[in-house]
């Protein structure tokens, strides 16, 4: 019985990443003992907290069995247009933070609108979506950042919270407990993840796919806005190469975290502890002084372990169904 219960809590997406995790913080801490310096801590946990909304905005589309190249673009635009906001119309931030939402919701919903009508790959159309938002933003921008970006929003994105938890934990937490529900607890969750399992059964369920599609862009968009926000607050200013990073990171902390890339299938929890990974790799990095090229090379080595994983998993519950 209990050999039982190890075996199903193994089967837990987010288990073997959460070892990883582990493992990796207490052997570079062996190694690098600075590593857990409260400073150091504060500056990984504000790292984890931009790209787990980064990672939640491509888990929502990977769910529904499509993926969204646009995402930083999205990211990006929304975060020029609130540093604009605030330098140039000199709105209060909370103001400008809702405007920013919105254009983010607007810009996912776009996407999801003409994928969901004109049947077009989601590939094709977020492709598209990519150089429009990107072009929108240089637009904007003439490839010069927005500098007046007040003190308040600059401390929520610098300062701790407590001891050396950053404030941006704090949308990081709700935005992942909220997806957490949504997967789990809410209709349209479910709807997502129904049409991401087989499309052809959710229709004959009654789903209205169009309306669910639509919405898990118009997600996507909220979360890639509140990540573009976040990095305004992180960097200080409105840089237009906000979010031209964003695509491979995306892909790589979901997949790692269990998600299956045809969709019906994801893990929020596994997710955070993907982006966690992939935090450490990139800090080590830097307190080891390695080429910056080197963590590209293990992202792309981690995804293709995890999708082996996945296949793996794939093959085990189709042996056990047949």
């Amino acid at each position: 019985m209990n050999d039982s219960k190890l075996t199903r809590a193994f089967d837990n997406d987010w288990i073997g990443p959460a070892l990883v995790s582990l493992v990796a913080i207490a052997a570079i801490s062996a190694l690098q003992p600075s590593f857990l310096s409260s400073f150091n801590i504060l500056v990984l946990l504000s790292a984890i907290a931009v790209n787990m909304l980064i990672a939640l905005g491509q888990l929502v589309i990977i769910a529904v069995g499509q993926m969204n190249l646009a995402l930083g673009s999205i990211g990006g635009l929304v975060a020029i247009s609130f540093a604009a906001m605030m330098e140039i119309w000199h709105l209060p931030p909370l103001v400008a933070m809702g405007g920013g939402l919105a254009i983010g919701v607007i810009a996912g919903m776009a996407s999801g609108f003409v994928i969901a009508r004109t049947g077009i790959s989601a590939f094709i159309i977020t492709l598209a979506g990519l150089q429009i938002f990107k072009g929108i933003n240089l637009g904007i921008t003439e490839a010069q950042p927005f500098y007046g970006v007040p003190q308040s929003v600059k401390d929520f994105g610098n300062v701790a919270l407590a001891g050396p938890i950053p404030w941006l934990v704090l949308p990081m937490v709700a935005a992942a407990v909220f997806m957490w529900v949504l997967f789990n607890r809410l209709r349209i969750g479910r709807y997502i993840l129904a049409i991401g399992g087989n499309r052809n059964a959710a229709e004959l369920s009654g789903i209205n796919l169009d309306t669910t599609v639509i919405w898990a862009h118009a997600l996507s968009g909220l979360l890639a806005a509140g990540a573009g926000m976040m990095l305004v607050a992180r960097l200080q200013i409105g840089h237009p190469a906000i979010g031209e990073d964003w695509l491979i990171s995306s892909f790589a902390a979901p997949v790692i975290g269990g998600a299956i890339l045809s969709g019906g299938h994801v893990s929020v929890v596994g997710t955070f502890f993907g982006v966690v990974i992939i935090a450490i790799i990139t800090q080590a990095l830097v307190l080891f002084a390695i080429d910056p090229f080197v963590v590209q090379i293990v992202l792309g080595a981690l995804i293709l372990w995890a999708v082996g994983i996945n296949r793996l998993r794939e093959m085990r519950v189709a042996r056990a169904k047949a």
